[in-house]
């Protein structure tokens, strides 16, 4: 990348502010992004996160998402998951029974948590919601409900007329414990009224995550990058971002507590068929460029998380050094990215020994955690790793799946 004498010295003056615990402004993120060589971008990001992370471990969480239903009224364009109500072919909402062996074999594993998000049903009322949460945690007092992303709570509130605050209110009552960031791509409405014109808009998704924040939940933050935007608009959600967990710290001394982001995955949605399909997506190089700045700019969110199911294990490896001080998770199974192409449609789970393979390589400790990232073991001796159980171990009779039968809601 050349750049001339004048703008480096501007790069180098700002670099050095990161690598000294300052922060940045956005135009001077945006020159970076820009401008800067992608290597110093690295090195930047890696002291921003041993100020915030000092060590050398690498977290990682056994979870597994978990899709109630698919059914959904939102039409996303960059999408192949959903199936609209009233198909009976591909639609479904998942039993209790079908749920409970999902996350039975999770535990067995030694999950911690599960990740349940779905389509926006249009004949499910609150009362379906609440009712699930409450089974679940009483069932499996063990296993963390992290569930509903912010467009699943605002649609909930479309159908029921209550409140955000009244919705999340009565989830944590039966055992919620926080919400996912998903929802989010680019939290920028000129993109949003483009590609999801029917989904939650930008201050929507901020305004249910204050909520979320304000009752003390758990949550994360996302971003999805190759919609064709400009990178004003990543920085436009990087700022807002940034801004928005300010302030929550401030009122509620709780607010995100990691950030991950990934790329587009059109294979198989409608962008696909756009006549700007080669202009969707984004590089291996991209997506490392985008992490080191989001790192650097996101200095007040504690954690940020490679994204080996959309970029694959080799990439996601090397996001490490480019300010990640988490490896994700297991995933167990992925429903949504993989339906629209990523690399999970192949292989949507990383066994536990795998991830302690590609961090180990990476030069890094393993460590398994919470939602919360709290550490629970960390496995310091390479021979630990053998005694890790492994979803073979457990498959021994039938695997658990999606209940593929005409769409009914079945308790």
């Amino acid at each position: 990348m050349t750049t001339d004498v004048r703008i480096q010295a501007q790069i180098d003056q700002i670099l050095a502010r990161v690598h000294d615990g300052g922060r940045i402004s956005y135009d001077e993120a945006l020159l970076l992004y820009e401008h800067a060589d992608l290597l110093d971008l690295a090195e930047a990001a890696n002291a921003r996160r041993q100020q915030l992370n000092p060590g050398n471990l690498v977290t990682y969480l056994i979870d597994r998402n978990i899709n109630y239903t698919n059914v959904c009224i939102t039409d996303c364009q960059f999408c192949n998951f959903y199936a609209l109500p009233g198909d009976t072919t591909k639609g479904y909402v998942n039993s209790k029974e079908v749920l409970g062996q999902k996350i039975e074999e999770t535990l067995a594993l030694g999950g911690t948590r599960i990740l349940m998000q779905g389509g926006h049903h249009p004949d499910l009322p609150l009362s379906y919601y609440i009712d699930l949460v409450d089974w679940i945690h009483k069932t499996y007092p063990e296993i963390e409900i992290n569930a509903f992303s912010p467009s699943e709570i605002q649609h909930m509130g479309i159908v029921s007329g209550e409140s955000w605050h009244s919705i999340l209110s009565q989830l944590k009552a039966v055992g919620l414990t926080g919400l996912p960031g998903g929802g989010g791509e680019i939290l920028d409405d000129e993109i949003r009224k483009r590609v999801s014109p029917k989904k939650i808009m930008t201050d929507d998704w901020f305004g249910v995550m204050k909520v979320a924040h304000e009752l003390g939940l758990t949550t994360t933050a996302t971003m999805v990058i190759g919609f064709r935007e400009e990178l004003r608009h990543r920085m436009n959600h990087l700022q807002r971002l940034r801004d928005e967990q300010d302030d929550s710290l401030a009122r509620f001394n709780n607010g995100f507590n990691a950030f991950i982001s990934w790329s587009v995955q059109i294979e198989n949605t409608p962008l696909a068929r756009s006549r700007f399909a080669d202009e969707y997506g984004a590089t291996s190089t991209e997506y490392l460029r985008h992490t080191a700045i989001s790192r650097i700019f996101l200095d007040n969110i504690p954690h940020i998380s490679a994204s080996w199911p959309t970029q694959g294990a080799k990439v996601g490896q090397m996001a490490l050094h480019f300010g990640c001080d988490d490896f994700g998770s297991t995933m167990i199974e992925e429903n949504v990215v993989s339906a629209a192409g990523a690399v999970t449609k192949v292989s949507p789970v990383m066994e536990p020994q795998e991830i302690h393979r590609q961090i180990r390589a990476a030069g890094f400790i393993p460590a398994k955690r919470d939602t919360a990232y709290n550490i629970l073991h960390v496995y310091e001796d390479p021979a630990e790793d053998a005694n890790l159980t492994s979803l073979a171990e457990i498959r021994k009779g039938p695997q658990a799946g999606n209940n593929w039968q005409p769409v009914t809601i079945v308790n």
